[in-house]
Order: structure tokens, then C-alpha cells, then sequence
């Protein structure tokens, strides 16, 4: 018999959460194998789901019952967790869904529909210049199947069926929209993702993921309950002879497998008796899984009394006086060891900031130092690899204590992130948009400390078109982008974010970039190596380039970078 839902209260909306949140982790590599470059990063499928998980985060922790709170928790967790030029578009969604729905205890169809429809113009509205074949697309097309539905049934799975039928449309026509997604052979990897959420609200409204069982969380997701927990339970200076329950023990058990098994599942029976045992318990289950935490004295017990149930197929325990004891002692070093350079430092004269933070996204020892050297005053790890998030962002700028804040995102993917920082930040932001380390790098030269926000912002973003960048990196899978045939494993050369040379040997692919890079007007050339490249790589870099031009100055530094052997900047 066909399930209909005329209602979505607070349970149902949960679990449409927690099943969009699974999927997109489950399906995260398989989202990152649609960008359309081919470098090694962890891309949109990475960015989508830790954004998700955040959002998915928010809403299991909100108490309230009213599906209105639920997605507003849920809008929340996903712009403070957005990740990347998807998760903030994705998280713009959900924002415009959750005004929507702002006061309301449940929704019916009409409801959903409208709500989806909001979530798409706030997303057009969040991006500057809006572009079809992407998750934009996808989402005003889907939104448009929901009312067009919502209008002749009351039915919420017949109008979810809809809204997926329509993502799903959408998305395969990415390519006939974007040319270079048909160049490349694939589907708008930001739209893929959304479909999968829609998918996921889909299959937990129509009993495909059985309403009537708890949601179990993956092992990151029930990491972040289990955290939560600690949270209550252990707080960070407490003496360890204070803590009541000194073991944090996990099991996982295979519900009715396993040969001491004498009873049959039943959830309040199982929780009851662990609940004597400790604190802190979480007990989560579906129809073959039980997963717990408790923090207890008799770790033993636990064990024992799960495999009255299952069989045990993960257990873990954590001696948690121990592991204070360790943090006291690394707290107390670390105490010390900052003393010692606030004591150097404060011999050393300093520059006026003039109230300013200059917070800059990297990765690599060495271009942190380059960074700090050029006056940035707080650096976020990441960039290609690894976008951070929003607030990641937000927490560098209040936590400065500065009156004011210039962020180089360094890395276009991480621009919508930066900006919707500056929102929500407790001072004034200003997001200089540098898309490379060798812009963020140039900006830095034009900053005036004696300068108002606005003033400096505008000067150093003149300067970006000063300096030309170029990267070299690896390919991880063939493909063919503007006439180029690209292996696997062969190194590309990207100048300004566009791949112009593939060659096996990285000093070819390397010289040949730079030589792309070069005309009349050039004068300096700086080449920053990374992790994988060494000083010799770049002095035999440097003298190959030398003999392209005599007259070029040309600077080398350890940059210590992931991803590229080398960047290199021409002015």
C-alpha cells in the first residue's frame, strides 16, 4: 500500500535531515569525481557534506518540537558550517526554506512547496552573478515541480516524488547549459549534490528509510554526538580525581548474532540497565545495529550486557582520568611555552595595526611565515585542499580582538564562505578577493595601517591584476578541458585558475607554464616550492627560467604547500 503523508511534524523533518546528511557523506567521493579540473582536492562532494553534517548537527541538538525552530537550527548549522562555494549556496537554500517556515509547528505539502521555492530565490540572490547548468538550476527547477504539485495533491510524498523528478531533469541538463560540463563529460557536480539531499528527504518521508527505527549516525556523525557528550560531562581543567565515571566506552553491536545471546531486542530494556551503569549514555539503533557511549566504572558490565543482545563488532575503551591527566600537563607546557614568546615578542617593537586583523587562508609552514612577514596578523589553515569554513572565519575575526578585519581568501572556492562571515562577525569585515597565494601575497603590499576598512579594501584588490599565477599540480584522472588531453598523473600547468600546459616531467610542465607566463614587461619572477619539491628542484627551476630571460630577478621560497610542487608568480 502507497504511504501518504498529509504532515511533516518534527520527527518527520529530522529524519529528512539525517538521511540528506548520510547520503552526501556516503556520496562525497563520488560528487568530488564530477569537478571538472582534474587537481587533487577535496572538492565539492567534501564541501557539501561537512556543510550538511554541520546543518544536520544544529537541528538534532535543537530541543524545540516545532519543524519552524528544527529548520532554522538546521539553516544555522549549515552557514556556520558551509564549506566552499557549494555549501554556502547550499546553505542560502536552507535559509530562505527556513524563513519560510519561521512560527509553523508542522508543514503540509503547500508548506514544503512554498519552501523550497523561497530557498531558490534567496540562492539566486546570494550569488553575484547567478549561472544556469549548476546547483542553481537544479533547485529553481525542482522548487517550480513542488508548487506546480502542491497545487493539485495534499500528498507530501507525491510532491517529493515530484521535486526529485524535477532535480534529477535538471541536472541532466547541466551540460546542454554549461559547455564546459559537456566538454568534459560530466553533470554540475553542486546540482548532483542537492539532488541527493532531495533524494534523501524523499526516501525518509516514503518509509524507504524506515520512519518508525532511530537514525543511526555514521561514525563522523556519532562522533560529533559523542563529543557533545564529553562536553557536558568533562569539562577542560577538571581534576581528574573529580571525574565520577572514569571509562568512555563505546560498543557496536550485531543485534541477535553471536552465541550468549539470551534476549531479544527491546530498546527501553537495553538503554535502562546502562543508564545505572554511568552517564553521559547515547544509545542509538536501527533493526541491526545498536551503537553506545557511556562514560561508567565497569566497562566490563557494558560489554557483557550487549552480548546478551549481539554480537560485539566494535569495542573501545577510553581510561578518561588518564587522558586529563595528559591534557593538564600539555595545557601547562603550553602555558609556558606561549609565556616565553610573549616575553620575545614584547621585547621585539611592534607594528600599529591601527585596530586591524589581516587574516589570511593557507597551507604550508612556509608561506604562513611569508604571509606573517608581509603583516598578516592571523593565518587560517587551509586553501586547495581543504576550504574552511564559515565559521572557521567568524572565529579568527572575533577572536582577534581587533575593531576591524581584511580576510584573503587566497582561493576563489572560499570567497561566498568569507563573505557570509563578514555578516555575521561581531566587528567590520571587509573580504579582499584574492583567488591565488601570489594575489594574496601582492594585496598585502598596498595595506595601510593608517587606512580606513573600505580604502584599503579597494586598494589592495587593485592590485590583483598586477601579478600573473601560475600552479603546477598533478592530474588525478584523464580528461580533455580546452583542447588539452590530460592523463592521469601527468602535471598540469594552471595559469590565473586556466590549465595551459600538460606534460609528463614536472620541470617541463613547469618551465613551459612560466614560459606562458612571461612578455616584454616581465621583471620579477618568485617561485615558492612545496612539500613535494626541494630547494635543488628550485634553484634548478630558477636557473632554467634565468635563461629564458638574463635580465629577470628572480626570488625563491620554501612554501611547504600540499597539492603543488611549485607556485610562481610573474610581475
Amino acid at each position: 500500500m502507497k504511504l501518504k503523508i498529509t504532515t511533516i511534524t518534527n520527527l518527520e523533518f529530522g529524519k529528512m535531515v539525517q538521511a540528506a546528511s548520510q547520503k552526501l557523506n556516503q556520496r562525497a567521493e563520488f560528487i568530488n569525481s564530477l569537478n571538472v579540473f582534474p587537481v587533487p582536492d577535496g572538492d565539492t562532494g567534501t564541501n557539501m557534506s561537512l556543510s550538511m553534517a554541520s546543518g544536520a548537527k544544529y537541528e538534532r541538538e535543537e530541543t524545540s518540537t516545532q519543524v519552524g525552530d528544527l529548520a532554522s537550527a538546521l539553516a544555522k548549522g549549515l552557514l556556520m558550517g558551509a564549506r566552499g562555494n557549494s555549501g554556502v549556496i547550499l546553505s542560502q537554500i536552507f535559509r530562505g526554506f527556513s524563513k519560510n517556515v519561521a512560527g509553523k509547528a508542522t508543514l503540509d505539502a503547500n508548506d514544503l512547496a512554498e519552501a523550497f521555492a523561497a530557498g531558490a530565490q534567496t540562492a539566486y540572490k546570494a550569488v553575484m552573478k547567478p549561472t544556469e547548468g549548476t546547483i542553481l538550476t537544479v533547485i529553481r527547477e525542482a522548487a517550480g515541480a513542488g508548487k506546480k504539485a502542491a497545487k493539485s495533491t495534499d500528498d507530501i510524498c507525491e510532491v517529493m516524488t515530484k521535486v526529485v523528478d524535477a532535480a534529477e531533469a535538471a541536472l541532466k541538463s547541466t551540460p546542454d547549459l554549461l559547455p564546459v560540463l559537456k566538454q568534459v563529460g560530466v553533470v554540475d557536480s553542486g546540482g548532483q549534490g542537492l539532488t541527493f539531499v532531495l533524494e534523501a528527504f524523499s526516501d525518509a518521508l516514503s518509509g524507504k528509510i524506515d520512519e518508525s527505527k532511530d537514525y543511526v549516525p555514521d561514525d563522523a556523525e556519532m562522533d560529533s554526538m559523542i563529543d557533545a557528550a564529553h562536553h557536558q560531562s568533562v569539562q577542560g581543567k577538571l581534576d581528574p580525581n573529580d571525574i565520577k565515571y572514569g571509562y568512555c566506552t563505546e560498543i557496536m553491536v550485531r543485534i541477535g548474532d553471536g552465541k550468549l545471546v539470551d534476549h531479544k531486542f527491546d530498546y527501553d530494556t537495553f538503554y535502562d540497565y546502562l543508564a545505572k551503569l554511568g552517564d553521559s549514555l547515547l544509545v542509538i539503533n536501527d533493526d541491526e545495529i545498536v551503537k553506545v557511549h557511556v562514560h561508567t566504572e565497569h566497562p566490563g558490565d557494558v560489554m557483557t550486557w550487549g552480548q546478551r543482545f549481539g554480537a560485539l563488532i566494535k569495542v573501545k575503551v577510553d581510561n578518561m582520568r588518564l587522558q586529563q591527566e595528559t591534557i593538564m600537563e600539555h595545557d601547562q607546557e603550553e602555558t609556558s611555552a606561549e609565556n616565553k614568546v610573549a616575553a620575545a615578542e614584547s621585547a621585539q617593537p611592534q607594528i600599529d595595526m591601527h585596530g586591524y586583523a589581516i587574516i589570511s587562508v593557507s597551507s604550508g609552514d612556509g608561506i604562513a611565515k611569508l604571509f606573517t612577514g608581509l603583516g598578516v596578523t592571523h593565518i587560517i589553515a587551509g586553501g586547495q585542499t581543504m576550504n574552511p569554513s564559515t565559521a572557521d572565519i567568524v572565529k579568527a575575526v572575533n577572536d582577534s580582538g581587533a575593531k576591524q578585519a581584511l580576510v584573503l581568501p587566497n582561493n576563489k572556492n572560499i570567497f561566498l564562505a568569507a563573505e557570509q562571515a563578514a555578516e555575521v562577525a561581531d566587528v567590520p569585515v571587509k573580504i579582499v578577493h584574492s583567488k591565488t597565494i601570489s594575489q594574496g601575497m601582492t594585496a598585502m603590499l598596498a595595506f595601510n595601517p593608517e587606512a580606513d576598512l573600505e580604502d584599503n579594501q579597494a586598494e589592495m584588490e587593485d592590485t590583483l591584476d598586477t601579478v600573473i599565477s601560475g600552479q603546477v599540480t598533478h592530474a588525478v584522472r584523464d580528461t580533455t578541458i580546452d583542447g588539452l588531453e590530460i592523463k592521469k598523473a601527468d602535471y598540469m600547468g594552471l595559469v590565473d585558475g586556466k590549465i595551459v600546459i600538460t606534460n609528463p616531467d614536472r620541470e617541463t610542465a613547469t618551465l613551459d607554464m612560466v614560459k606562458a607566463m612571461l612578455d616584454e614587461d616581465s621583471e620579477l619572477v618568485t617561485i615558492i616550492y612545496g612539500a613535494d619539491a626541494t630547494k635543488a628542484d628550485a634553484d634548478k627551476l630558477a636557473k632554467a627560467v634565468q635563461a629564458l630571460d638574463s635580465e629577470l630577478e628572480i626570488e625563491i621560497h620554501e612554501g611547504d604547500q600540499p597539492v603543488y610542487p611549485f607556485l610562481i608568480s610573474v610581475e
